[in-house]
């Protein structure tokens, strides 16, 4: 009997962040109930003083996102976690400390990449769904969350991967620790940011990954190491994907999910809230996602779908739809410079 370990999200992006309509701007009344709004929506705390000094930033960035959004972009901004902070403060928060990945090392049984010719991809991929695996309802848990303090975007980002080729390979579906990363990876940097190649290592040294339930984020790094803890899933290795490559990466994630890197630190990234988002954003990847499908819009435009790890009230239910034919060598953000995946063989 196929097992689903947790709920799983809808496919169809739902409402997972604030709306708001031109009636809450009317007035600075209707600006402070929006305001007193959010900050219950997100759960945000302010004493008074800075709740007013807040405020007069919320105004302007609601002011912005309702008139971008009123234009004619290819996706909508959102009031979302960011909605009272500066520029300045949106590039800083969730930041990964993300640095340039060492020297490739595969520690699997030698597997290589294998590339399949184009014309022979499917036309649509998304684990989320159950149509596309076959058997499960989905092979991607629902969207985490790191914390704003924590700079641990690599450890849900690899965690993230694992549980879906675990999923595919058992026909089990069940959310892993990122925390047991943040503890007892040491050669990893905990919430300073981390390694996605350095991270697959440290699951094979350590035989694998325990449950969530057994192992609960913090947050933070607790200074000691709760392992051992039953192993819940377990990896041969990884293997890295072909930089630069649209094909492969397609190729990659028709196969399994698979971690990317990108350039998330600009406002308008970090405000996305749905559609099919086409930037602006650099190439200095910092921020690791995991891939989880492509697509392609009614009009025809293709996208990625990617999973955040900033919460389900970011984007669509904390997935991004991210433009996936663009002149840049590198992809959008970066995504096609460091793509890598975990290598498990055994079905159990």
């Amino acid at each position: 009997m196929l097992v689903v370990g947790i709920t799983l999200l809808a496919i169809t992006p739902a409402a997972s962040t604030m709306d708001f309509t031109e009636h809450d701007l009317a007035s600075e009344d209707s600006m402070w109930a929006l305001y007193e709004h959010w900050c219950t929506h997100y759960e945000v705390v302010r004493d008074p003083g800075e709740k007013a000094r807040r405020f007069i930033v919320f105004k302007e960035n609601a002011r912005l996102i309702h008139e971008f959004n009123y234009g004619d972009a290819s996706y909508n901004k959102s009031l979302n976690m960011f909605g009272d902070m500066t520029d300045d403060e949106t590039q800083r928060a969730y930041n990964c400390s993300f640095v340039d990945p060492p020297p490739h090392r595969v520690v699997s049984d030698g597997t290589t990449f294998t590339h399949i010719a184009a014309r022979d991809l499917p036309s649509a991929v998304d684990w989320r769904e159950r149509a596309y695996g076959g058997g499960l309802a989905g092979y991607v848990t629902e969207a985490k969350s790191q914390g704003v303090g924590c700079g641990s975007c690599w450890a849900f980002a690899v965690t993230a991967a694992v549980e879906s080729i675990n999923a595919i390979r058992t026909k089990v579906l069940t959310s892993l620790s990122e925390q047991q990363f943040i503890d007892c990876d040491m050669d990893n940097g905990g919430c300073t940011g981390g390694y996605v190649t350095k991270a697959f290592d440290y699951i094979v040294k350590s035989g694998g990954l325990a449950l969530e339930d057994t192992y609960p984020y913090k947050g933070k790094r607790q200074g000691f190491c709760a392992m051992p803890q039953p192993v819940a899933a377990s990896i041969d290795g990884y293997q890295r994907v072909p930089p630069y490559d649209v094909a492969a990466l397609m190729a990659a994630v028709a196969a399994q999910p698979v971690v990317v890197v990108v350039q998330a630190d600009g406002v308008p990234f970090k405000q996305y809230g749905s559609g099919v988002f086409r930037g602006p954003c650099g190439t200095k990847p910092g921020h690791s996602m995991t891939l989880v499908g492509y697509g392609a819009t009614d009009s025809g435009e293709n996208y990625w779908i990617v999973k955040n790890s900033w919460s389900a009230r970011w984007g669509e239910n904390g997935f991004i739809r991210m433009q996936r034919d663009v002149a840049a060598r590198e992809g959008l953000c970066g995504i096609l410079m460091y793509p890598s995946y975990p290598v498990k063989n055994k079905q159990a």
